[in-house]
């Protein structure tokens, strides 16, 4: 009975800023277009590697979800340097995951993980600008039809009747119309609670029966001894870096490490490297981009990842903080109502998510 009231709680606690982070993120998968990206990410310099890693920050997509989005930046130009931020900054951040992660541990571990996720993409791209071979683009063995003006094919948005849509393509102003900006949005938040709820939802049910299981039957001091370290930290990285597991859903399982007496950042270390790799991963960034390249990007990850999750514990050492308390402080900020509709709504979708999925 404890258990599952330590479930609730944590279930509730995380909800809203779930329908807040999947709701924002949809819109930013649907309204956000990929030629803009294309245009930003081609040159091999620091400009590219501070666009790629600032454009995939808030973008809703795992480590998975985002390699075919990478592939296609890739096609269209976007250098190695550029595309390998991009796939650090988007599985690591998210607008969903920040939402849970200042539901469920705080402000603090929010702007942490953040900005040490922003730092282990600009680091990785940064390695392999400075040392990674950028040879022949994908997109010049497969050339792709829209690295090339739209006026050139028989089917030209130019023909486009004005008053629909006319594309910068054309030399003009890309205006939307408010028909298809409210048509677009709206798949975006049906995309928020289905694609992208179902790629999360397993391992986020994982995590919070998790961190419900430590809160229940686990002594909070029972990982104290040997917790926290350089040791744990590349503990946390054998069990994170092969791991398939989304940047939301690592949310919780963290909070259940903290709570068993692992140091805060040492959980961090497996909130950066858990989302950011895993085999399958790895195994495409060596196809598409090569292995040196795919060597360099384990070690960014790697470094970034033990020099954050180090450089935090220093800090709350030194400040004297307990981010667990702080974590417990921070529970019910919302109303109880709020609470309670989001994660009646979320049920609901992934109800529906499971019972098309075995009603095949």
């Amino acid at each position: 009975m404890i258990l599952f009231q330590n479930f609730l709680s944590l279930a509730l606690e995380s909800a809203p800023w779930l329908v807040l982070g999947l709701v924002l993120g949809g819109l930013i998968k649907t309204l956000l277009p990929i030629d803009f990206l294309n245009k930003h990410l081609q040159a091999n310099s620091l400009g590219a590697i501070t666009k790629a890693t600032l454009f995939g920050a808030p973008l809703p997509l795992c480590s998975c979800g985002v390699v075919p989005a990478a592939v296609g930046l890739r096609k269209a130009g976007a250098s190695k340097s550029a595309t390998v931020s991009f796939l650090i900054s988007t599985p690591e951040t998210g607008v969903d995951s920040i939402s849970v992660t200042y539901a469920l541990m705080g402000p603090v571990m929010a702007i942490v993980r953040t900005i040490s996720a922003l730092f282990s993409a600009f680091f990785t791209g940064l390695l392999v600008l400075l040392f990674g071979k950028e040879g022949s683009s994908i997109s010049q063995e497969q050339p792709i039809e829209v690295s090339t003006s739209c006026c050139q094919t028989n089917t030209s948005c130019c023909d486009s009747p004005p008053e629909e849509t006319t594309t910068s393509c054309c030399g003009g102003k890309s205006v939307i119309p408010q028909r298809n900006w409210l048509k677009r949005s709206w798949q975006g938040i049906r995309y928020a609670f289905d694609d992208m709820l179902a790629d999360i939802v397993g391992w986020l049910t994982v995590g919070l029966v998790f961190a419900a299981i430590v809160q229940t039957y686990i002594p909070t001091d029972f990982l104290t001894q040997w917790g926290s370290g350089l040791l744990a930290m590349i503990v946390m990285l054998l069990i994170g870096i092969p791991m398939y597991v989304c940047a939301t859903a690592s949310t919780p399982i963290a909070v259940g490490l903290i709570l068993a007496g692992i140091s805060p950042g040492t959980a961090l270390v497996f909130l950066l490297s858990g989302p950011a790799t895993n085999i399958g991963t790895l195994g495409i960034i060596a196809e598409l981009l090569g292995r040196r390249t795919m060597l360099l990007y384990l070690i960014g990850t790697i470094v970034s990842a033990l020099a954050a999750g180090l450089i935090f514990d220093a800090l709350l050492t030194q400040w004297q903080w307990n981010l667990a308390n702080n974590m417990q402080a921070n529970h019910e900020t919302l109303p109880i109502w709020i609470q309670a509709i989001s994660l009646t709504l979320l049920t609901l979708a992934a109800f529906k998510i499971y019972w098309r999925k075995w009603s095949f």
